[in-house]
């Protein structure tokens, strides 16, 4: 898998360059397919981990001549994102501080601001030396064991809080309601989110959520008073009180310690107190090459795998040195399908 990525890469880097790489990564149904030339059926458990996985060894050893980076993966790799990140930007001489920000800022999205019942598991960021980037990312939905993946991508992400996503693909939508708020019509919703701490101070909203804590609510209110902690929440709202007091939403989301439940209870308090309503709409909306690792519809054919990466090798070197036959070929082949 991580020679065939090499090869599909360097060919479409050297064909349309490295932003059109992170274009085609953000791309739900292109990532797929991605997956299914590599040797994933397409409802496979792993496809994002492992194409993942597969792409950043992949460019790993030519990273500096293609300008194109893949920083995260799984778990506690995930963590060493921002390092990496850091690395890469100090071996190119550029200012990593922006694309930090961006890997920080898309993960704390879909971890805390959109609230699918998907915790956050895998953490992918792809960039160019110009600065461009792109992230996949993927959640575990605990109880119905379905995994949800979202896109972005830098060129299109103008405001991390409204409807940033390139894509979120979910096979499962989940039986609870969704609270999204990072959709277009909440605005008003996040907007007064950010103004409750300017504008109260935390004994009064603390106050507030005691009240609520023992209204008798009907079982049908979206969001849960047992899910809200008011004492941890009072806390967290001093200490952002003492410090610096965010100014729009995206401060607020960025703010170190507000997560999931903060979010949710300053989101109920501003539709209780300013009449703004959240949104519960869920922002989520697939071919085989070479067979599939579950065998299905046959398995992996290697000697025809290996093929196709040394045919791809072969004409990416050809075209180097001048000789652009094959993927002249591979253009014609590519209007022929289309």
């Amino acid at each position: 898998m991580v020679k065939l990525g090499r090869a599909i890469t360097e060919c479409m880097v050297d064909e349309f360059g490295p932003d059109e790489m992170l274009r085609k990564v953000s791309d739900p149904y292109w990532f797929q397919a991605l997956g299914c030339v590599l040797g994933f059926d397409w409802h496979s458990s792993g496809v994002t981990t492992t194409v993942c996985g597969a792409l950043k060894e992949a460019v790993k050893p030519t990273q500096g001549a293609l300008g194109l980076y893949v920083c995260g993966g799984k778990g506690a790799a995930s963590r060493k994102t921002p390092m990496e990140i850091a690395a890469a930007g100090d071996a190119i001489g550029m200012d990593p501080t922006p694309l930090v920000y961006c890997s920080r800022m898309s993960a704390k999205v879909d971890s805390a601001a959109v609230q699918d019942g998907y915790q956050i598991y895998q953490h992918s960021f792809f960039f160019t030396s110009s600065g461009n980037w792109a992230v996949v990312q993927q959640g575990m939905n605990e109880q119905n064991r379905y995994a949800r993946r979202y896109h972005w991508l830098g060129a299109d992400t103008s405001d991390f809080t409204c409807d940033p996503h390139a894509a979120v693909c979910s096979l499962k939508i989940p039986q609870q309601l969704t609270l999204n708020l990072v959709a277009a019509e909440a605005a008003g919703n996040r907007n007064s989110a950010a103004m409750l701490l300017r504008e109260f101070k935390p004994q009064k909203l603390a106050l507030e959520l005691h009240r609520l804590e023992h209204l008798d609510l009907p079982s049908r209110h979206q969001i849960l008073m047992q899910d809200i902690d008011s004492r941890r929440i009072t806390r967290i709202l001093e200490k952002t009180y003492e410090n610096v007091l965010p100014n729009n939403f995206e401060a607020l989301l960025g703010t170190p310690g507000v997560g999931a439940k903060t979010l949710r209870a300053l989101s109920l308090l501003a539709e209780v107190i300013y009449g703004e309503p959240a949104s519960f709409r869920d922002p989520a909306r697939f071919s085989f090459a070479h067979g599939g690792k579950d065998g299905i519809p046959y398995p992996v054919d290697r000697p025809n795998y290996d093929k196709s990466i040394a045919t791809l090798k072969r004409a990416v070197r050809n075209a180097r040195l001048g000789r652009t036959d094959q993927i002249d070929a591979f253009r014609r082949l590519a209007r022929f399908d289309s």
